[in-house]
C-alpha cells in the first residue's frame, strides 16, 4: 500500500494510502483533514450510483436513548436550512436511491446515495448542515423523543400521557422477544461498556432524557475529529474535499474527544441469568421459552481474529450439515434453532450466540449440555479439509458479489468498513480479504487448526452466559399499571405553572407542526432533471433452446434460474406451495440425504433457492398467472456444477425424509411468528387488501396473517406421523406435477461465460420442452374486510385498502402519485409527527391493483382510521401548491429508476417482460407519471378511493378488544 503522488490533493487534506482492489474493481483511497484530524474513506469506482456517509462514535453509557433521538432530531432543521423537517423535506426534493440515518451501539451514521450528481450536491450541503450545525429546537426534541403531554393536550382534565416518535418506535421494536432476547444479553455480556445499554433506547428509560442531556452530547460527540468520513462512486475524491471544506471542516479546529472505549472486563467462570418477557394476558406460555448461550470473542478490528471467528461459527452453524446447527434442529429441548444464533462482529469485542426457541424454563442445562457436548466432538474429531474449503469459498463468493438490490452496493461496502474505522482497526483489510483468504487455506491444512480456535474461543473461554428468557402473560399489565401510576403520581403533584407549561408546549409543538415552512431555501432537483428512460439490459433469447442471457458486470459470478409455469393447485395444495418451495432446497436429493445435500451446495454455489411468483395481468388484476423459479448462484469456475445442481435437485428432490420436513415446519412457524412486530404495517395492508383482487388474496394466503395461522396449525397438527406421513406426500405430488410443466431457462453472467453456461443447460436438460398441463388459475375475488387481529404488542399497526386499477390503466399513474402526495401533505404530520407513530404513508399497489394507508408502530387506533379519511378530504378542500405535485412525482421516478446490481437488473428485466412489463409499457407508464396533475390527483380519488368502499385491518394488542367492537371490526386471534 503506498501513496499515490500523481494524483492532485485538497490542500486541507493530506493522503494516507491507495489501494487497489481487483476483485472489487475499485481503488481504495484514504485521507486525513489536516486540521480537525477527520478521516475519509474514498472508494473509488466508475459507479454513477455515488454514495455519502459521515459517522460520528457514540458511546451513551445509559439506556435513554440520547444517541438515538439525536439522529432524529438533528435531522430537524439547522443553520442554513431552518426549516422545520428539512431531512423528510429533502426525500420530496430529490432524485436519491437512498436516503436514512443510522442509530448502532457505537456510532451514529447519516448515508445517502444517488445516481444524479446535482442531487448529490444538493444532499451534501442539507447532510453537513444537518450534522455539524444542528438547531436542535427543543420542541423537535420533545416531538421526536419524548414529551409529557394531556391526552387531550389542551384539557388538563384529561390524563397524562407519554409521547414521542423513538419513544413509539422502541415500544414496537422492543416488543419482539427476539430484540429483548438480544438486549438482555448483552447486558450480560457486557456489564461494563457502552453494549450493555440499549442505544436506541429502552421506552421506561427514554423518558428519564432531558433536553439538556441532548445538548451536551451532541456538542461532544458531534465534532469533525470524531468523525468518519466515506464515499463511494466517479466523483474524485478532491471534489468532495472542495465540498467537506467549504461546507463544514473549515469553521473546526482539532479538538481531543474523551470517548468511553474500552475492553469488556473479563470474567472468570460462565453466569446464567434468567429473565421474564411480556405475552398477552391469558396467552399460553408452553413452549414460548428462549434459551441461548453466548460467548465474548476477541476484537472485530483484528482481521486474523475476526475471520477465525467467521471460519469457527460457519462450521458449526452454517447449514444444516453444520453439527451445531444440526444438533439445534433435531434436538427435543425446543422447536427451533434461535434466530440470535451466529456471530455479531460489530461491535468492538465480537460474540457468538447459540441456541434455541420454543422450549420451557428449566432446560438451560440440558442445553449447554448438548452444546458443549457438540463442541467436544467436533473439537476432538476436527473437520474435513474438504468442508472447510467449501467454507472459504462462500467467503470469497460473498466478497466477490456485487450486491446493492435492497441496498447500495457502495453502501455496503462502507457499512463493512465503518466497525474497524471507529475502533482502529484496518477498513482496507477487511475489504481485501483474497491474501487473508490464502493464508486461511494454508493454515486449515493442519487438522488441530480449526479445533484449537473451537477449544480457544468457546470451550476454555469461561466469559459465557446463558440466558433463560421465559414468557409472563401478567408482566405487561404490571408494566402498564406501574407507568400509569406514576404518572397519575405526576399529575397529582403538578403545580399551575407546570400544568401550564404543559399545554403551552404541546400548543407550541401543534403550531410548529402546522406550520408552512419557507422550503424554497432547500435545493432541489426538478422534472427537467428526469431521463425520459433508463436503458434496459440487453437479452439475448435463444430461437432454438428455452433460455434468455444476459452478459452483465457480476465480478465472476454466475447466476442461472430454472422458471416454470404453475400447473392447476387445489386450495389445500396451494396453500402448502411455500412450504414446497422451502423444502425444495432443504431436503435430499437422489442418493444423497439432506445433510449431505446442504454440503454439495456450500461447495459448489453461493446457495439456491426457490420461490414462486404470481401477477395480474398489465390490463386486468383479475386475471393470475404464476410461475416458479428455482434460483441459484456462483462462482463462474463452478458454474457447470451450479447447472447440474440445480437439475438434480428438480429431477431427484427427496420429500422423504420426514424428520427433516417436521424440522421444517417448525422454523418456518418460528420465523413468521417474529415477523409481526417488525412487519405489521405490510401485514395489516395485506389483511385489508386480501379480498380486493386475486393477487391480494393470494398474498394474504400464502405470506401474511393467515398464513402465520395457518402454519401454526399444520406445525400443531403434526404431533400426528401420520399428519407428517401425509404432509410429505402431498409435497411429493406437487412436485411431480411441477416436473411436468413447460421450462424455460435465465443466465446471467460475463459475456465469456454465456456460451459455456448456455452449453451446460444443452447437455443437463436436453429435454427441456416438456408437456403443458392444465395451468394454474383464480376466479375473481371482490370483498371488503374489517378487521383486527391480535397479538402481543405495544403499538398498533393500521390499514384501509381500496380497490383500484392495473398498472397499464390509465388511472394508474395518478394513483402512484397520489400515495406520496398524500403522505407528504398530509399523513406524515397527522400520523407521525402528531400522532407520535414511528411512521405512515399511502401507496398504490398497481401490481394487485389496490391503494393502501398505512401506519407503523402507532400508538393510536381510531383515530389514525380517522386521518386516513381526513387526507382524502384535505385533498379535496386545500388549494395545493404546484411545488407539492412535482415532489410527488419525483418520489415515484426515484422508486422507478432505483438502480439494482447488475444479476439484479437483468432478472428484473427478464421476470417483467414474463408477466408483459414490458418497456414500451414501462415507457408509457413513466410518460402519465410525468404529466399527472392536481385535478388528476383529485379526480382518481373521488373515482376509487370512497371511504364507504374501504376494507380495514388493524394488528393490536388484546387491551383493545372493546374498542375494536365498538369500532365494528371482526376480531382474529394471532
Amino acid at each position: 500500500m503506498t501513496k499515490n503522488r500523481d494524483q492532485a490533493v485538497h490542500p486541507a487534506f493530506e493522503q494516507v494510502r491507495t489501494h487497489r482492489i481487483d476483485t472489487l474493481n475499485i481503488d481504495v483511497e484514504e485521507y486525513r483533514h489536516r486540521k480537525t484530524g477527520a478521516t475519509h474513506l474514498h472508494l473509488a469506482s466508475d459507479n454513477d450510483e455515488n454514495v455519502f456517509f459521515v459517522a460520528l462514535r457514540t458511546f451513551p453509557m445509559n439506556s435513554m436513548g440520547v444517541a438515538h433521538i439525536l439522529e432524529h432530531t438533528a435531522l430537524c432543521g439547522s443553520e442554513r436550512y431552518p426549516v422545520r423537517d428539512p431531512f423528510f423535506m429533502m426525500i420530496r426534493r430529490s432524485l436519491n436511491t437512498f436516503m436514512n440515518a443510522f442509530t448502532s451501539s457505537d456510532w451514529t451514521a447519516y448515508p445517502f446515495a444517488t445516481k444524479n450528481r446535482k442531487d448529490f450536491d444538493n444532499l451534501l450541503s442539507v447532510y453537513l448542515d444537518s450534522v455539524f450545525f444542528s438547531k436542535l429546537d427543543e420542541v423537535d426534541f420533545s416531538q421526536e423523543g419524548h414529551r409529557l403531554e394531556f391526552e387531550e393536550p389542551a384539557d388538563p382534565s384529561t390524563p397524562l400521557v407519554h409521547r414521542g416518535v423513538v419513544y413509539n418506535e422502541m415500544k414496537g421494536a422492543m416488543s419482539a422477544a427476539t430484540s429483548q432476547l438480544w438486549q438482555i444479553l448483552s447486558s450480560h455480556l457486557f456489564p461494563t461498556t457502552t453494549y450493555h445499554y440499549n442505544s436506541g433506547g429502552e421506552p421506561d428509560h427514554i423518558t428519564d432524557l432531558r433536553y439538556e442531556d441532548l445538548l451536551q452530547f451532541y456538542r461532544h460527540h458531534y465534532h469533525p475529529s470524531n468523525a468518519i468520513f466515506a464515499t463511494y462512486g466517479n466523483i474524485p475524491a478532491i471534489e468532495h474535499h472542495e465540498r467537506f471544506e467549504s461546507l463544514a471542516l473549515a469553521r473546526f479546529d482539532q479538538q481531543d474527544i474523551e470517548l468511553p472505549v474500552h475492553d469488556e472486563k473479563r470474567f472468570f467462570a460462565p453466569v446464567r441469568a434468567d429473565q421474564a418477557y411480556p405475552v398477552s394476558a391469558g396467552e399460553d406460555t408452553d413452549h414460548k421459552t428462549h434459551i441461548v448461550m453466548g460467548w465474548l470473542l476477541g476484537h472485530s478490528f483484528d482481521l486474523q481474529e475476526n475471520l477465525e471467528a467467521h471460519l469457527m461459527a460457519s462450521v458449526l452453524l452454517e447449514n444444516s450439515a453444520s453439527p451445531l446447527l444440526r444438533a439445534l434442529e433435531t434436538t427435543d429441548i425446543g422447536h427451533a434453532p434461535s434466530p440470535m444464533c451466529g456471530l455479531e462482529d460489530s461491535n468492538r469485542e465480537m460474540t457468538f450466540v447459540c441456541g434455541i426457541e420454543g422450549s420451557e424454563p428449566g432446560r438451560a442445562g440440558d442445553l449447554e449440555a448438548l452444546i458443549e457436548s457438540v463442541l467436544e466432538t467436533v473439537a476432538k474429531e476436527g473437520v474435513s479439509e474438504h468442508r472447510l474449503e467449501a467454507i472459504l469459498h462462500q467467503l470469497e463468493l460473498h466478497q466477490r458479489e456485487i450486491a446493492g438490490d435492497q441496498f447500495p452496493y457502495g453502501l455496503q461496502l462502507i457499512m463493512a468498513s465503518i466497525s474497524p474505522m471507529v475502533h482502529g482497526g484496518d477498513p482496507v483489510e477487511l475489504l481485501d480479504l483474497e491474501p487473508v483468504l490464502a493464508r486461511l487455506r494454508e493454515k486449515i491444512k493442519d487438522p488441530q487448526y480449526v479445533p484449537n480456535l473451537i477449544r480457544r474461543m468457546l470451550l476454555d473461554n469461561p466469559h459465557r452466559v446463558t440466558l433463560t428468557l421465559r414468557p409472563d402473560d401478567q408482566m405487561e399489565s404490571r408494566q402498564q399499571k406501574a407507568v400509569a401510576e406514576a404518572l397519575e403520581r405526576r399529575k397529582s403533584t403538578l403545580t399551575e405553572d407546570e400544568t401550564k407549561a404543559i399545554v403551552d408546549r404541546a400548543a407550541a409543538l401543534e403550531e410548529r407542526q402546522n406550520r408552512k415552512d419557507d422550503d424554497s431555501i432547500l435545493p432541489k432537483v426538478d422534472l427537467s432533471d428526469v431521463p425520459l428512460q433508463l436503458p434496459e439490459p440487453e437479452a439475448r433469447i435463444l430461437e432454438d433452446f428455452p433460455a434468455t442471457a444476459y452478459a452483465q458486470g457480476t465480478n465472476g459470478l454466475v447466476y442461472e434460474q430454472v422458471v416454470l409455469p404453475l400447473p392447476k393447485m387445489s386450495e389445500e395444495e396451494l396453500l402448502l406451495l411455500p412450504l414446497y418451495t422451502t423444502c425444495l432446497t432443504e431436503v435430499g436429493c437422489g442418493e444423497l440425504d439432506y445433510l449431505a445435500m446442504q454440503d454439495r451446495m456450500s461447495a459448489e454455489s453461493g446457495g439456491i433457492s426457490a420461490f414462486s411468483v404470481a401477477k395480474g395481468r398489465v390490463d386486468d388484476v383479475q386475471d393470475l398467472s404464476g410461475y416458479l423459479v428455482l434460483s441459484g448462484k456462483a462462482l463462474a469456475r463452478n458454474k457447470d456444477k451450479l447447472t447440474q445442481l440445480l437439475r438434480d435437485v428438480f429431477t431427484s428432490a427427496r420429500f422423504d425424509e420426514h424428520a427433516r420436513i417436521r424440522e421444517i415446519v417448525a422454523q418456518i412457524r418460528s420465523r413468521r411468528e417474529q415477523a409481526v412486530t417488525g412487519s405489521g404495517h405490510a401485514l395489516a395492508m395485506g389483511a385489508a387488501s386480501q379480498g380486493l383482487s386475486p393477487g391480494a388474496q393470494l398474498a394474504f394466503k400464502l405470506g401474511g396473517l393467515a398464513a402465520i395461522k395457518g402454519v401454526k396449525a399444520l406445525d400443531d397438527s403434526l404431533k400426528e406421523e401420520q399428519a407428517l406421513k401425509d404432509l410429505c406426500s402431498k409435497l411429493a405430488a406437487i412436485h411431480g406435477r411441477i416436473q411436468e410443466q413447460a421450462r424455460q431457462f435465465l443466465v446471467v453472467g460475463e459475456s465469456e461465460q454465456l456460451d459455456p453456461m448456455i452449453d451446460d443447460l444443452r447437455s443437463a436438460w436436453p429435454r427441456a420442452s416438456s408437456i403443458e398441463t392444465e395451468l394454474w388459475k383464480v376466479p375473481p375475488v371482490s370483498e371488503t374486510v374489517r378487521q383486527a387481529w391480535l397479538t402481543s404488542t405495544q403499538v398498533n399497526f393500521c390499514a384501509k385498502a381500496y380497490s383500484t386499477v392495473a398498472v397499464d390503466h390509465p388511472d394508474a399513474a395518478a394513483l402512484s402519485v397520489l400515495g406520496g402526495f398524500l403522505r407528504n401533505g398530509f399523513l406524515h404530520r397527522a400520523i407521525r409527527e402528531q400522532g407520535g407513530a414511528y411512521g405512515g404513508g399511502a401507496a398504490q399497489d398497481s401490481v394487485n391493483g389496490t391503494f393502501r394507508f398505512f401506519s407503523y408502530r402507532d400508538p393510536r387506533l381510531v383515530e389514525t382510521l380517522d386521518d386516513f379519511d381526513g387526507a382524502l378530504n384535505w385533498l379535496q378542500e386545500t388549494d395545493h401548491d404546484p411545488q407539492s405535485l412535482e415532489e410527488a412525482i419525483l418520489g415515484v421516478v426515484g422508486q422507478l429508476d432505483k438502480p439494482r446490481s447488475p444479476a439484479g437488473e437483468a432478472k428484473h428485466a427478464f421476470h417483467s417482460r414474463l408477466f408483459g412489463r414490458t418497456p414500451e409499457q414501462q415507457k408509457r407508464f413513466r410518460e402519465r407519471v410525468l404529466a399527472v396533475t392536481i385535478d388528476d390527483l383529485k379526480r382518481v380519488a373521488a373515482e376509487w378511493l370512497v371511504p364507504e368502499r374501504a376494507s380495514t385491518a388493524v394488528i393490536t394488542s388484546p387491551q383493545h378488544r372493546s374498542v375494536l367492537e365498538s369500532a365494528g371490526l371482526d376480531i382474529h386471534e394471532l
